[in-house]
């Protein structure tokens, strides 16, 4: 593949990435509905085999713990702008990052009960969020596959 193809596809994700990212963070970090909703559901599902206290932390803490490694993984796949000459290893460890990232985040919406349903039976949260998750996941491992070095 061309490079300039590779350079300009590895740019279009780390942008899809970033605004994902940082789109959400406001919400993560001032307790809107959705994530409190989101991870006191997955903090009630940790406390059946990791303990109450542990499932108790996620609930208060794991929407900062993924809004700051969200933040992290933005600033990773951005810092090219600043560090050009980093470009390939930073997209590449970057897309790695937000595809470790978003494969937890598949993995609580398709095996935990993240979603609301309602009581005819339709599901209430936006499936748009796990749409977003699961492109970012594979287009995180495009990511690394473009900028790895042979």
């Amino acid at each position: 593949m061309n490079n300039n193809i590779k350079v300009v596809v590895s740019w279009l994700i780390a942008l899809w990435a970033s605004y994902v990212f940082l789109g959400s963070l406001p919400y993560k970090f001032n307790g809107a509905a959705e994530p409190l909703h989101v991870f006191s559901t997955l903090g009630a599902w940790m406390s059946g085999f990791l303990g109450n206290t542990m499932g108790g932390l996620f609930t208060q803490y794991g929407a900062y713990i993924a809004g700051d490694f969200e933040l992290i993984t933005s600033l990773v796949l951005l810092s090219p702008l600043v560090l050009w000459h980093r470009r390939e290893k930073l997209h590449c460890i970057g897309g790695l990052m937000a595809s470790v990232l978003m494969t937890g985040a598949v993995f609580f919406h398709l095996f935990t009960q993240v979603v609301k349903w309602s009581e005819n039976g339709q599901i209430q949260t936006d499936s748009g969020l796990a749409n977003a998750a699961l492109s970012i996941l594979v287009l995180g491992i495009v990511m690394v596959i473009l900028n790895r070095r042979a």
